[in-house]
């Protein structure tokens, strides 16, 4: 008798990746509502960030991840568990993030997180203590 697992449909998967193959065991997965990390072979570990809780993405590729096609994609989020997030070595960095962002933006929209994240406390933001100290 076959189960229903409730599998989601992930928009996007991939491993983190070593010399560019996906041969390790970390694995993450983007679903319309949720950014997936999966980690470890006889421990797993599993963790999720809500997309809406996303409050940065940045990427950043070395000159080693450009010879082997991966780069990595920073997330920052509001998220407790899991506040920063690096989606390190995966193939095609750039659609991730862009992907991401589309999706981020259509979640905050469809929550109308706009009004609340700028009424939000700041999470630690270094620019704003440099220009307090500016000010003195």
């Amino acid at each position: 008798m076959a189960k229903d697992r409730g599998e989601l449909n992930y928009i996007w998967k991939d491993r983190k990746r070593i010399l560019g193959m996906p041969i390790s065991f970390t694995r993450y997965m983007l679903s319309q509502d949720r950014l997936f990390l999966e980690t470890g072979l006889f421990n797993s570990h599993y963790d999720e960030i809500l997309l809406y809780r996303i409050r940065d993405i940045g990427m950043k590729r070395s000159l080693g991840q450009k010879i082997f096609s991966v780069g990595s994609v920073m997330v920052k989020s509001s998220d407790k568990t899991l506040p920063d997030l690096e989606l390190k070595n995966i193939k095609d960095p750039l659609y991730v993030k862009e992907t991401l962002h589309k999706l981020v933006e259509e979640n905050k929209l469809s929550r109308r997180m706009r009004v609340a994240e700028l009424m939000g406390d700041d999470l630690g933001d270094e620019d704003d203590d440099a220009l307090d100290q500016d000010i003195e």
